[in-house]
């Protein structure tokens, strides 16, 4: 063989080393995320979802209840809560998600508190069978809260002036151009209080209280883990492994479940905010109408 005919030879050769190196290595990534489950294929599970940061948009959450709860493998659901609240509407649309999977697919649902599971994070808790608490969890912030800044005296300042037109006295109620009038304010507190009943008797129902024990606890104070324990927001101290083995024996299944999970796909943002940030989403800032079941930091 000539020293041509070997020089073109070594890149094909390296080239072929190359691709099977390549194969070999996605096989063993596809074989490490398959193996498991054909590992418990038909086995029953208990579903892990997690619900993280400020609670802005229910979709993602919703979407999981609904899906495991029409899977016949799944027994249990573990919520595990770690947020301060948000939105009104968001953390009241998965909680009716929660009582669905309870009363008609069936599911028995635990919630797991982590650092901090407080205002909509706990309106979330109560729509569950039995609610963990880490003793030193944040909770409680049973509560609505709207915040609306105000800019007239910076714009009067600069020189700028707002102009409005509108069809009804309260069309721009809450703008940040102009001074709330006393009949402005009386008209967002009644919004506001009617928010908070809302909240007051989802508590109740869920917790099986009073709707005038819940009321001296509504006042936006927060509690440890403990506390809320004396006070009867939650049922046990326990972390996620304990909320897991007691979703298990509530649902009849074996001591040591498979637990399943749904892998949420790589944000940039999440990424940024783990990297800098140690984990803690940004607060949230509107400048409009925004009822908020919220844990103001």
């Amino acid at each position: 063989m000539s020293d041509e005919t070997t020089s073109r030879s070594k890149p094909f050769r390296w080239r072929r080393i190359f691709w099977m190196l390549l194969g070999a290595l996605m096989l063993t990534i596809i074989g490490k995320a398959l193996v498991p489950d054909l590992a418990h294929m038909g086995k029953e599970r208990i579903a892990l979802i997690r619900i993280e940061g400020v609670i802005l948009d229910s979709r993602a959450t919703v979407g999981e209840l609904e899906r495991y709860g029409e899977d016949p493998l799944v027994k249990a659901i573990v919520l595990r809560i770690d947020s301060p609240g948000g939105g009104v509407a968001a953390s009241q649309e998965i909680y009716n998600a929660v009582k669905r999977v309870r009363k008609d697919n069936q599911k028995t649902v635990v919630a797991s508190m982590g650092t901090v599971a407080a205002s909509g994070g706990y309106y979330i808790a109560v729509a569950s069978d039995r609610i963990l608490a880490n003793p030193g969890t944040l909770t409680g912030s049973i509560g609505v809260i709207m915040q609306l800044p105000n800019f007239e005296d910076l714009m009067e300042k600069i020189g700028i002036r707002n102009t409005v037109i509108k069809s009804g006295r309260y069309k721009d109620v809450g703008s940040p151009f102009r001074t709330m009038t006393d009949e402005e304010r009386q008209y967002l507190q009644s919004v506001m209080d009617d928010a908070h009943r809302q909240f007051i008797e989802a508590v109740a129902d869920g917790r099986s209280l009073d709707i005038a024990d819940v009321e001296v606890l509504a006042d936006g104070r927060i509690f440890t883990g403990q506390q809320a324990k004396d006070v009867l927001l939650v049922d046990e101290l326990g972390d996620l492994h304990q909320a897991i083995k007691l979703a298990a024996e509530m649902s009849g299944m074996k001591e040591h479940p498979y637990v399943v999970e749904t892998q949420k796909p790589f944000s940039f943002r999440e990424f940024m905010e783990n990297r800098f940030l140690g984990g803690v989403s940004a607060i949230p800032i509107y400048t409009g109408l925004n009822l908020m079941y919220f844990m103001a930091l």
